[in-house]
């Protein structure tokens, strides 16, 4: 089974892309990249998941969204269980400026022949895409007080937080089921010292990742270990449950303590 994470850029910006591969219980990094237009996503996707390949999708972007104007029932979801946290997620309506080009994203995995799955039976083969959000899914995975904030802010505050992102990452996500494997985990790319492009880039793949893993523990638990805000009709969120992180936490200080 394959789990392609995509930190969609929503109207002009680049692409995230984490290819994931399931090893028995464990997860192998297969590719992590950013890609410059959607068409070169889809091509991407076509390359580690061709044909009938068994494979999920986990897209960090509004891909259902019904309603004219206003909120998507997923998004006030969010915004209820996961203000507090400060991950409440970003509106989406038709009205949108970014909805037509998102729009066309789900309809070409979907002619790709990957359905929606906001429900599930665990660990069968298929292709499948969800709507996925890495910073409700970071709090549950890491045992956050609140979400990361690399993408607002100073440069030297953003670099700190993505830093801590990275450390989360490769202390958390081996220590999770599917666990991600450590012998593949020195590829992400570091954080670099400067801003601009450079930090943007890292901050894309990062966010892929956390995007694969998203998918990777939806089809292995489905239901079981999930949370599903919203559904087929109304667009839905997929938001694994949460971690007590406490017996292998990094010597970092929590980040509500800081």
């Amino acid at each position: 089974m394959i789990f392609l994470g995509i930190d969609l850029g929503w109207q002009t910006g680049p692409s995230g892309v984490c290819c994931l591969t399931l090893d028995g219980a464990s997860l192998l990094l297969v590719a992590l990249d950013r890609l410059n237009t959607h068409s070169q996503v889809f091509d991407w996707i076509d390359r580690f998941a061709p044909g009938s390949t068994p494979a999920m999708v986990a897209v960090d972007a509004p891909t259902i969204i019904p309603n004219p104007t206003g909120m998507r029932q997923p998004d006030r979801l969010a915004h209820k269980y996961f203000g507090k946290y400060h991950a409440g997620c970003y509106p989406a309506s038709q009205a949108s400026a970014f909805a037509p080009r998102l729009l066309a994203f789900e309809q070409g995995l979907t002619e790709q022949g990957f359905s929606h799955a906001p429900t599930l039976d665990p660990q069968q083969p298929g292709r499948y895409q969800i709507e996925f959000f890495p910073h409700p899914a970071m709090v549950h995975l890491f045992g956050l007080a609140r979400i990361l904030k690399y993408k607002k802010g100073r440069i030297a505050q953003r670099r700190q937080e993505l830093e801590r992102l990275r450390s989360l990452l490769l202390h958390h996500l081996p220590n999770h089921t599917p666990r991600l494997e450590m012998n593949h985990l020195p590829t992400i790319p570091a954080v670099p010292p400067v801003g601009g492009a450079a930090l943007k880039a890292v901050e894309d793949q990062l966010d892929s990742i956390v995007c694969a893993y998203g998918a990777a523990h939806w089809w292995y638990w489905g239901h079981q270990r999930n949370q599903v805000l919203g559904d087929l009709e109304s667009g839905y969120i997929v938001v694994p449950d949460p971690y007590d992180v406490r017996d292998y936490s990094p010597a970092i200080a929590p980040i509500g303590d800081r």
